[in-house]
């Protein structure tokens, strides 16, 4: 199947009734090899794409309606993506399902996310006694977006990466920088997607009016949020070759959604799960 058989772009009935065959997976390969990453070798990153569900809802035994919030958690060496739309249809469709209890859902919600991207996802399930308990906050690190520069550029430019002026190999500095003006498009609709990104890196200082102009770059290019995460990985690493890199950003919500993957090639490296005041 291509993007072209995919629910997002198309006029597609809310189902009734649970349906996992309303997944749509995508396989990561065509967009990793377009990278220059080679698929016999191991990835030279890990991570994830951490999912946020806010309309999760499904019935009891008695045909009473329930929520809760859910967090899923797919790893980057999984085989393959889902499309976003595909998911949310997936998640409605246990709108008029009845369900004996919650385990049951969650069963259902594990094998079939696995079954899709071809790897155990992680599901954590928020109910509404913990809603109170989730906070906003923004990503931690230095803000790029005071900089005063100026953006010729719209389409990912990995040649605007560049060193800090008389910085040297010798001179190793560990830093973290944040940004909320990274954009992207929806390859299929061409609807904007909007994020705050993070880069912790530790080696060489890197220009940081560089890489506030190289983040821009991305504003009109078509690109699923996981895409450009690490297309953003491997143009740091190529460009600046730091010894630690993460990155890491936070996508606003559609559909109830947000998507919010990570890339790093720090051993162990993990991330916060904050959440920020847009989405």
């Amino acid at each position: 199947m291509s993007l072209t058989d995919a629910p997002l772009g198309h006029h597609v009935a809310y189902p009734a009734q649970y349906d996992p065959a309303l997944l749509f997976p995508i396989e990561r390969a065509a967009n990793r090899t377009a990278l220059g990453l080679n698929a016999a070798k191991p990835l030279p990153f890990h991570g994830a794409d951490i999912w946020t569900a806010y309309e999760l809802s499904w019935l009891n035994a008695k045909g009473k309606p329930l929520v809760a919030m859910a967090v899923f958690t797919i790893p980057a060496d999984s085989p393959r993506l889902i499309e976003s739309k595909s998911f949310k249809l997936y998640l409605n469709s246990f709108n008029q399902t009845r369900l004996d209890d919650e385990s049951t859902l969650r069963e259902r919600l594990a094998r079939d996310l696995g079954a899709a991207v071809g790897a155990p996802v992680r599901l954590d399930l928020i109910a509404p006694r913990d809603f109170a308990r989730q906070t906003i906050a923004e990503l931690d690190g230095t803000d790029l977006d005071a900089l005063d520069v100026a953006i010729e550029t719209y389409q990912p430019a990995p040649e605007l990466l560049r060193h800090a002026a008389g910085s040297r190999d010798t001179e190793v500095i560990e830093e973290t920088l944040v940004s909320r003006l990274l954009k992207s498009n929806c390859p299929v609709t061409g609807q904007p997607d909007w994020a705050s990104v993070q880069i912790r890196y530790r080696g060489r200082a890197i220009d940081r009016e560089s890489l506030l102009k190289y983040i821009v770059s991305f504003r009109e290019h078509a690109g699923f949020h996981e895409h450009c995460v690490e297309q953003i990985h491997t143009d740091i690493m190529r460009a600046c070759a730091p010894s630690e890199l993460t990155v890491y950003a936070r996508y606003t919500r559609r559909g109830g959604l947000d998507i919010n993957p990570w890339r790093s090639n720090v051993p162990h490296a993990s991330v916060g799960g904050v959440r920020t005041a847009r989405q």
